[in-house]
């Protein structure tokens, strides 16, 4: 599969920052998964009300464990506080 140079530029900036191969595996396939769930929109368009509304969705209609809600939110979390300096407010 082919990545997107947004995918890509994540990717990078996850391996320079020398994060575990299973976090990058993580990190990458959780933010396909939140872009994919808002029909393909950039996550720059997207706000703190569309995380919650991914998170919500993934603990009620997938009834995903708390522990994968967990690493999902790290995943979006380094994705807007990190790699986008567009910092989250209060998710929970």
């Amino acid at each position: 599969m082919t990545k997107s140079p947004f995918m890509a530029s994540l990717q990078h900036e996850i391996r320079r920052r020398d994060y575990a191969i299973k976090t990058e595996k993580s990190y990458l396939y959780w933010v396909r998964r939140f872009i994919l769930f808002h029909h393909k929109q950039h996550p720059t368009e997207l706000s703190d009300e569309d995380v919650k509304t991914f998170l919500s969705y993934l603990a009620n209609a997938q009834q995903v464990s708390p522990n994968t809600q967990k690493v999902a939110l790290n995943a979006l979390a380094f994705l807007y506080n990190q790699f986008l300096n567009q910092p989250l407010g209060k998710i929970a």
